[in-house]
């Protein structure tokens, strides 16, 4: 094994747990998006969505 095999495996060790991470932080914040996405639909104000938006984040991480 030379070292370009080495710097290989290397990166896509990289790439793969920077894929993980950024799926992680997509399943985190997948129902704060849905449910501001529905307050936004119902009422039309961005105000209410960006509140439920951060509420329902600070929930999820409350409950981790």
């Amino acid at each position: 094994m030379g070292i370009e095999s080495l710097i290989g495996v290397g990166i896509l060790l990289l790439i793969g747990i920077i894929i993980i991470m950024v799926t992680k932080a997509l399943l985190f914040f997948l129902p704060a998006v849905v449910i501001s996405g529905l307050v936004y639909f119902i009422t039309g104000n961005e105000m209410y969505a960006a509140l439920s938006f951060v509420g329902i984040a600070v929930l999820s991480l409350l409950k981790k």
